[in-house]
Formats: C-alpha cells, sequence, structure tokens
C-alpha cells in the first residue's frame, strides 16, 4: 500500500492531522474513510476538486473512500465559513441535486469493483426516521453547549447571528461519523480546514458515546496568489456540469493561471507523480512563457471532468481564439463550443434572404449588419484595403469580393477587424 498521509504531505494537502492518522493508516490494512458533500446544487464546482481529489489518492493508495452526501444536512445548513444563514432546500430539490452529484463522482472514484471500492451514502437514510426528542436524548447528552460553543465556525458568527438550526449542524454531521464508524467501520473522516470543529466533535462522540476511537485530517482552503476566490470568475462559479460551465471556459480557467497558482495547482488537482511535476515545473521555469504548466494542468483537469472528446474541442477553440487557425478549424467547431469562445463578441441578426441577396463584403459588413463591425461602407473599404478584416478566419483582400460565405454550424459568420475585435452575425 502507498503511505497515504506521504503523498498528500508532498502534494501540500494536509492542514490539520489528529495524532494517531499516520499510525492508523500505516497498519498495512484498508481503512475506511469518508468526506462529505453539500448537495445545494446539481452540480459540484472546483471548489469541490480538492475533496474529490483527496479521495481519490484515498482509494489509489488501497483505501476504502466513502462519498457522504447530505441529504440531510443539506436541509440544515453548515454555518462553517458563511456569513449569513443559507436557504434551505426542500427534499426533491436535494434528490435532483444528489443524482447529479453521484454522476459526477463515478468519473473519478472506482465504485464498481475490488476490496476498496468507493461507495456513496446519504445521511438521509439514517436520519429520515430519527425523530428530535430521540436525538437530543442519544446524541445532544454526550456533547456539551461549552464544546459546542468553542469551535471557531460558531464563535465567528455569534454577533451577527446564529439559529438554533445552525448551531446544531456540528451535533448533525457528529453523529453522521459516528453512524459510520459503527455501521460501515469508517475510522477516518477527511475534509477541508473548515470542517475540523465539525469533523472533531464526530470523533469526540465516538469516544463518549460509542467507547471507540476515530481520526481526523484535513486540507489547506485553496487560496489565489492575486487574493481573488479560488473557483470564481465574474460568470460565477467554475462547475463541473458543462451545461453550467461550458468545457472550453473550464479549460481556460486553469490555464489562466498565475504562474505562483500553477506551481500549487498541479500537485493538488493532477494526479502526475511526484518526479513528472519537478521535471515539468522545470520546463516551465526554463520557458515561462510557454505556460508549460498551466496547459499540463488544464489538459489533464480537462480530460478526467469531461472526457477526451471535449477536451480536444476546447483546445481547438484556445487555438482558434489565440493561435493561427483556419475556417476549416472554425467549421469544426461544435455550436456549444462556437458560442462559448465568442460568449459576449457583438451581435446583429440579419434574414438568410438579405444574405442571399447581398452583393459584397463591404456592404455586408456596414449596411447588412446595422453598423455593428464599420459605420459605413466608406470605413469598410479602408480596412479591408489595409489588410485588417476577416470573414470565417479567411482574410478580405477585395472589397468589391461577393458574399458567399460558408455560414459555421449553418448560421454564424465570424467577423475579425485588426487582431482582437470579433463580431458574430448570425444569419436566419
Amino acid at each position: 500500500m502507498k503511505d497515504f498521509v506521504a503523498e498528500l504531505k508532498w502534494r501540500g494537502m494536509i492542514h490539520d492531522i489528529m495524532p494517531g492518522t499516520d499510525e492508523l493508516l500505516n497498519k498495512n490494512e484498508i481503512i475506511s474513510a469518508y468526506i462529505g458533500f453539500d448537495p445545494t446544487a446539481d452540480s459540484l464546482h472546483i471548489g469541490s476538486l480538492v475533496q474529490i481529489m483527496t479521495l481519490v489518492h484515498f482509494q489509489s493508495c488501497g483505501h476504502k473512500p466513502f462519498a457522504l452526501v447530505g441529504g440531510a444536512t443539506g436541509m440544515v445548513g453548515d454555518p462553517s465559513g458563511k456569513s449569513a444563514e443559507r436557504n434551505l432546500l426542500s427534499e426533491d430539490i436535494l434528490q435532483k441535486n444528489l443524482k447529479g452529484i453521484q454522476q459526477q463522482l463515478s468519473r473519478f472514484l472506482n465504485f464498481e469493483s475490488g476490496e476498496n471500492k468507493a461507495e456513496i451514502v446519504n445521511n438521509y437514510d439514517w436520519f429520515k426516521e430519527f425523530n428530535f426528542l430521540d436525538f437530543i436524548r442519544d446524541i445532544g447528552k454526550h456533547i456539551t453547549v461549552n464544546y459546542m460553543m468553542s469551535k471557531d465556525s460558531v464563535k465567528t458568527r455569534l454577533e451577527s447571528g446564529l439559529s438554533f438550526t445552525e448551531f446544531s449542524y456540528q451535533l448533525v454531521q457528529g453523529y453522521d461519523f459516528y453512524w459510520l464508524w459503527k455501521n460501515k467501520d469508517c475510522k477516518l473522516q477527511l475534509g477541508g480546514s473548515d470542517q475540523w470543529g465539525n469533523i472533531v466533535t464526530g470523533t469526540e462522540l465516538i469516544r463518549r458515546k460509542g467507547q471507540g476511537e476515530a481520526f481526523a485530517l484535513t486540507t489547506p482552503l485553496i487560496k489565489k496568489a492575486d487574493g481573488t476566490k479560488f473557483g470564481k470568475t465574474e460568470g460565477g462559479n467554475i462547475w463541473l456540469d458543462k451545461t453550467k460551465t461550458s468545457p472550453y471556459k473550464f479549460y481556460q480557467y486553469w490555464l489562466n493561471a498565475s504562474d505562483e497558482d500553477a506551481k500549487n495547482y498541479i500537485r493538488i488537482f493532477t494526479l502526475f507523480d511526484q518526479e513528472k511535476i519537478e521535471k515539468l515545473e522545470a520546463s516551465h521555469n526554463e520557458e515561462p512563457h510557454r505556460r508549460i504548466l498551466q496547459n499540463a494542468i488544464a489538459e489533464d483537469i480537462t480530460l478526467r471532468v469531461h472526457g477526451q472528446d471535449e477536451l480536444e474541442m476546447a483546445i481547438k477553440a484556445s487555438n482558434i481564439l489565440f493561435g493561427n487557425s483556419s475556417e476549416e478549424d472554425l467549421a469544426s467547431l461544435n455550436e456549444e463550443t462556437f458560442l462559448a469562445v465568442f460568449e459576449g463578441v457583438p451581435q446583429s441578426k440579419i434574414s438568410k434572404d438579405d444574405f442571399n441577396k447581398c452583393p459584397n463584403v463591404t456592404e455586408l459588413l456596414s449596411e447588412l449588419s446595422e453598423g455593428i463591425v464599420f459605420k459605413s461602407k466608406g470605413e469598410a473599404r479602408r480596412m479591408i484595403k489595409q489588410g485588417g478584416v476577416k470573414v470565417n478566419k479567411q482574410k478580405v483582400d477585395n472589397a468589391e469580393a461577393a458574399a458567399d460565405y460558408s455560414l459555421i454550424n449553418e448560421k454564424y459568420l465570424l467577423v475579425q477587424r485588426g487582431k482582437k475585435n470579433y463580431y458574430l452575425l448570425i444569419v436566419s
């Protein structure tokens, strides 16, 4: 068996580790551990990737991972790292969210075979029949209020207001650990460093109620070098679901990482071994302009999240926008990727009849496109003469040439004015 703790250490993925955890994992036997995932959306985002990768490494070291989706805790809300109480979800929405999360986790973990195959559990299964009086009698009596009040997740919210619902969250999560320890022989809980207080409540409950022993290990919270939040853009979260974040945008997020962040990300988010990563870092340091680390990260993570076809499409799309490409390259993009690449560029709609009757490219790029590219025919002619106009990546040499261009995906024309100005003409 590989040494799980040693693997996380060289990757910079350990924040806190409870004494005895290392010894537990070095017994040369399969150990079970779990991580909880928040079911407040029907997709995980890249903020969840640290925990997913922790389970991936755990399984690759020969141990058995449990992914707990919080069907019950999603109805309560965890105060850790939150400045306000979040909205509670209905059971229907939670079930939809759980299904989406389960599908995504199956891309990373082996749920099919082997002694250490992964399992998904839903804490709603053991909480749905648990009434309030039984819970406070059987569980609440083992953890003191003083103990619960000492947690940072509670203390930081006392001034702004903390409901009893949120205050009780650590007891509920603590019982998750107790239930998994008792019923699944789960001796270790993993999670982000903001979960430490909740996790050790579980170890304390196991000690007091079950007279047993359990352990905890947390990973650091990822912070970007420029101070902005990891996994966020102006458009919001970077999701693992391609209908929420296109594979192209997903790929671009990693490609645009700073050098400092990339040195962190390549250890946390890829499965490359230490020797390969050190070679990539050395090559990157010799030629930083080639962005070797960023390319390696973007390709590896996009492949595992979205698959080979979507990765190839994302690379092709990136080359179209930032490198030399042909009309054939442009035409090979599917509509979803094409629109993701050129989202936000100025657009104009043209009827198919007007397009077919258009006398020349000058007319197309001025009056017919409602002046979004050129305000006048004269301006269009001058720019074409200077060699600064392309349609579908083909340079326009003659201002009077026929506008008989092939439509991308049977309805788009991409116009480029100068090096950086793009326009989309939609023919329908």
